[in-house]
């Protein structure tokens, strides 16, 4: 830590109180220094490219000096901060037209789709990479939301529960049908 910087021993929920109680740019650099690689992996997640992952990052900040004064305080600003990326990355997505056509190319109704198939989370880690890096951009963003939180953040399914804000049992639905949905895609694929 910097002893001559007076901020960085401020926690992240005082430093957001201060920011939002004086509008201070200053000190939002301060949040942008913490947060700004983590932010932009998970942009790049959703990305194609590093500068489109860049300009995401970019786009977050802008609306997090926004929205910061929505920030409660009910979970740690770092979990808030993770929810509001992820959700700011799905409705880019979504909004992204040539992006909702890709998807709906997939023809997963021709293959022999089984809802009730368990798919095993080894199943997903003997994938190969690029074949899987592929499928996770045909699947909905929805999909490939909840499989990098749990997969690559290692969020627990009450991580989940917290930041998605639904049931358990809702997360534990959502994250077996996005696992047959990457199935299904993944065997389609050459």
């Amino acid at each position: 830590m910097d002893s001559k910087d007076p901020y960085s021993r401020y926690s992240d929920e005082k430093l957001v109180k201060q920011i939002v109680a004086d509008n201070d740019t200053m000190l939002f650099g301060k949040l942008y220094d913490r947060y700004a690689q983590m932010v932009y992996n998970k942009c790049y997640g959703f990305a194609k490219s590093e500068d489109e992952a860049e300009d995401l990052t970019q786009d977050v900040f802008l609306q997090l000096f926004i929205k910061l004064r929505t920030f409660k305080g009910k979970s740690k600003f770092s979990t808030w901060l993770y929810s509001f990326t992820y959700n700011f990355c799905v409705n880019y997505v979504n909004r992204n037209k040539q992006r909702k056509i890709q998807d709906n190319s997939v023809q997963v109704e021709n293959s022999e789709y089984k809802l009730t198939q368990e798919v095993s989370d080894e199943s997903l880690f003997e994938m190969k990479t690029d074949k899987l890096k592929k499928a996770m951009e045909l699947i909905a963003v929805e999909d490939k939301s909840i499989l990098l939180l749990k997969y690559q953040d290692g969020a627990s399914i009450k991580e989940l529960v917290d930041l998605m804000e639904i049931g358990e049992s809702a997360v534990k639905m959502r994250l077996k049908r996005a696992k047959e949905r990457l199935l299904e895609i993944y065997k389609t694929l050459e």
